[in-house]
Formats: C-alpha cells, sequence, structure tokens
C-alpha cells in the first residue's frame, strides 16, 4: 500500500503522524510512504532520517495526496485537505467529527474511509489511540494552568503549590479519565489541594486508593460543582463521551460566582468542550476572559510539544497503521470489533451513532458497510 505523511497545516501543529522508525516498519512490511518535505522538522525529525528509514521525500503535497492510497495524520483535515480525499481512500487520524459540522458535511462528500483515532477502541474496552495524546493533554493542563494564574499572563497571581505559612492553591478536575487523572497526578506534585469529580463511583474508589492525601475525590453533580467553583482557582475540564460532544458541565451563570481571575483549561474543546462558553483558541492567542475568568482552550495541545508528542502518537497508532496497509481497511476492521469502531463514515454514510446524533444525520450500522 502507498502510505502518504503530509505535513500538519492546522495553526500552530507542530507533530507529525509517525516517527522515522515507525516508517522504516511500514517499509520492511512492503509499503511505500512518502512523506511531504520537511513535514517533520518541527517535531524533531529530518528528510534524512526519513529517506534512511526509506520512505520519499514529495515537495507537491497535491501529488502525495493524490498517489497515497492511506494518508495518516494527527488532526482533522482542513478544508483543503478535504478537497484533495476522494473516494475509497483512507484517512486515518482524529477527526472529533461531532464538535464541527462543517467538517463532518464536508468530510462526507468525500466518500473516502473515515477512520477515526479517538473511536477506535481495545479489547478492555478502553481508547488507545486517545489515551497517548490524552496524557500529554492532561499534564499540559495544569503545567499551563499554573503558568496562566501567573499575574503577567492574567490570573490571580497564585503559585499553584504555595509556600510555607501560605495555602496552595485549589483545583477542580472534572472527570476522572486519562487526562483528569494525570491533571491531578501533576497538579498534586506541585502541592496544589485538588478536588476530582466522576459520576463512576468504582473510578473514584480506585483514585482514592491511588491518589495522596492533597487529593479528594467527589461526585460530579451541578450542586457538588457550584458547592466548589467559589473556592477554586484552577479547573481543569477532562469530560469525555467517545465521540460524541462533551456536556456543559459549567454554565455561563456559574462563572458569576468563581474568583476574579480564576482560570479555566478546558482539555474538551476539541468534543466541543465541558463549560459553556469555551470557544476553541490556539497556542498563538490560547486565552480570552469572560466575566472576569481566564479561559484557556487550545483545542491541540499536545502541538506545543511535538517531539514527545509524535513519539507518543507513533507509539500507539502503528500496529493500527500495519493493519490497514498489511490487510486492507475492510479486513482490518472486519477482524477487530474495536477497531471497527474507528470507521466514523465511508460512501457518503456515517457510521459512528454519536456522530450522527450530533447534527440529525442518518445512521449507517456498520454491519451495512462492512458485511
Amino acid at each position: 500500500m502507498i502510505v502518504g505523511l503530509p505535513k500538519e497545516i492546522k495553526t500552530n501543529e507542530n507533530r507529525i503522524a509517525m516517527t522515522p522508525g515507525g516508517v522504516e516498519l511500514l517499509v520492511k512490511s512492503g509499503h511505500t510512504v512518502i512523506v511531504e518535505d520537511n513535514c517533520g522538522l518541527n517535531s524533531g525529525f529530518t528528510n534524512e532520517q526519513y529517506v534512511n528509514a526509506g520512505a520519499s521525500i514529495e515537495k507537491d503535497i497535491d501529488k502525495l495526496w493524490q498517489r497515497a492510497e492511506m494518508i495518516v495524520k494527527v488532526k482533522e483535515p482542513q478544508p483543503v485537505e478535504i478537497a484533495r480525499s476522494r473516494e475509497g481512500q483512507i484517512v486515518f487520524t482524529y477527526f472529533h467529527f461531532a464538535a464541527d459540522k462543517d467538517l463532518t458535511l464536508g468530510f462526507l462528500k468525500t466518500n473516502a474511509w473515515a477512520v477515526a483515532y479517538e473511536t477506535v477502541e481495545n479489547k478492555r474496552g478502553k481508547l488507545p489511540l486517545l489515551e497517548p495524546m490524552s496524557e500529554v493533554a492532561g499534564r499540559m493542563a495544569t503545567q499551563e494552568g499554573a503558568r496562566i494564574l501567573e499575574h503577567i499572563n492574567g490570573g490571580r497571581g497564585i503559585l499553584l503549590g504555595g509556600v510555607p505559612g501560605v495555602h496552595p492553591a485549589t483545583v477542580l478536575v472534572l472527570g476522572g479519565g486519562i487526562v483528569g487523572t494525570q491533571a491531578t497526578k501533576i497538579a498534586a506534585g506541585m502541592g496544589a489541594h485538588v478536588y476530582i469529580m466522576d459520576i463512576d463511583l468504582d473510578r473514584l474508589r480506585e483514585l482514592d486508593d491511588i491518589m495522596p492525601e492533597n487529593v479528594t475525590t467527589l461526585y460530579s453533580s451541578p450542586a457538588n460543582i457550584r458547592e466548589l467553583l467559589p473556592k477554586v482557582d484552577l479547573v481543569v475540564g477532562a469530560v469525555l463521551l467517545p465521540g460524541a460532544k462533551a456536556p456543559n458541565l459549567i454554565t455561563r451563570e456559574m462563572l458569576s460566582i468563581m474568583k476574579d481571575r480564576s482560570v479555566i483549561v478546558d482539555v474538551a474543546v476539541d468534543q466541543g468542550g465541558c463549560v459553556e462558553t469555551c470557544k476553541p483558541t490556539t497556542h498563538e492567542n490560547p486565552t480570552f476572559v469572560v466575566d472576569g475568568v481566564v479561559h484557556y482552550c487550545v483545542a491541540n495541545m499536545p502541538g506545543a510539544v511535538p517531539y514527545t508528542s509524535t513519539i507518543a502518537l507513533t507509539n500507539a497508532t502503528l500496529p493500527y497503521v500495519l493493519k490497514l496497509a498489511n490487510n486492507g481497511v475492510e479486513a482490518a476492521l472486519k477482524a477487530d470489533d474495536g477497531f471497527a469502531l474507528g470507521l466514523n463514515m465511508v460512501n457518503g454514510k456515517v457510521t459512528c451513532e454519536a456522530v450522527a446524533n450530533a447534527f440529525d444525520l442518518e445512521y449507517t450500522p456498520l454491519s451495512e458497510v462492512l458485511g
């Protein structure tokens, strides 16, 4: 199979979908890999490294898309990339369709295979291709939140961990999944007083067992959120409904009870956000203020640490890329029910129910397109 690795063109997206080491394994399996000229530079990988791994370098991006039977990317296709996609082509990337109607309707017209990292499941029901970037984003959420709390960045001028004789910051983490767990670990490690909320009592019990004493677990409910918001300095939104739009757990009305210049970091922004006032921002202009509360809503947080992120992503995606390349898309998906859940649309049909429900589109069960 001919596999194409284009350079990411979303604003400040510095990751590349595969390391030279991943390319080497594809080539050794008999596949052709075409890499866009200098696409890996921002992640710390040179053309020479990709050539040494067996790839060819292509300066003309249109030719790369035309030749490639499968495109492997990091972020959702931008409008110019949607225009390059074609019927029968496999596009394997993070799509997050439910958060973007224009993307959904636009890509639907291509009749291509949209295989989304974020909805692939493993045998344990986990999301193996979302986990590595969730780990990065969760750790970055606390790191960025601590930075924005500094007065020079618009925050309250609070040191997250405090110092002897001074109270540490209070942090509320909404969601006990990968993002929330990682955000809590970093915040607790920095010395903050952390509350982590979830609706899964079993998960809360697990977190209660493994977290240090400065972490408190609470059941997530509007009443509990309202009770805590006046006390917190930093909120991390870490809610995930696989493939679907995130629920709004913090309404605009709730902002009025928060401290002036407190901070919200909404990691769920790429799925619509779990804060009503959330809107996607970029690394160039990461924050905005609503009712005195500073919002950080960068939709591609791991893009700021592309070397770490690219390696972590390749570690997770490469086995699936090899399955698609070695067996073909239909056979690969038929052989693995969890992998098949990654198929969000093909031939103009929406095969992910959460995406169909988000925009009132007709849903086509996977069994009808895979047989």
